[in-house]
């Protein structure tokens, strides 16, 4: 049975907990035709203003591109065998200003807030400068935390969705 949390705090500890553990998540996006598609991918999270943000960094491949151009509506889905799982419906965008992109290669490299991260150095060599290194904003406005030991689960809905 799912319970709706009046706050992202109420939920916030188990959401990094899981993403901790689980670290890979499958990022799906819809086409044209309203046909999904699913990538894995590690994204790094961090709560701004009581809300979670996300940030990936990625190539800004044909498809992703032409997706999120046709729909910013994105899912991530994190399990475990344990069945503990999070859903993130939200909208991303690409984040092109260079602060903004040197901010998130830091939160790789730190291991973010979520403890979750790694050396991009290890896919573009040219820092945060690289031209192939991009980074999406992914701003949610629904996460669902599910515990797999009663698959209980409880919904944070941001009041407004996009």
């Amino acid at each position: 049975m799912a319970t709706k949390a009046g706050s992202f705090s109420e939920i916030a500890d188990e959401f990094f907990a899981y993403i901790r553990d689980i670290r890979y998540c499958t990022m799906i996006t819809v086409d044209k035709k309203s046909r999904p598609r699913a990538r894995v991918l590690l994204p790094v999270w961090e709560v701004v203003d009581g809300k979670p943000v996300g940030w990936l960094a990625a190539y800004k491949s044909p498809v992703k591109t032409a997706h999120l151009a046709n729909n910013p509506h994105t899912t991530y889905s994190y399990w475990n065998p344990r069945q503990n799982a999070v859903f993130v419906d939200s909208v991303s965008a690409w984040a092109e200003d260079r602060k903004t992109r040197t901010y998130v290669w830091d939160l790789y490299r730190k291991g973010s807030p979520a403890g979750v991260g790694y050396d991009p150095y290890d896919f573009w060599s040219g820092g945060p400068a690289d031209p192939e290194y991009q980074v999406l904003r992914i701003d949610p406005w629904r996460v669902q935390v599910v515990r797999g030991t009663d698959l209980g689960s409880r919904i944070w809905t941001e009041e407004s969705p996009s």
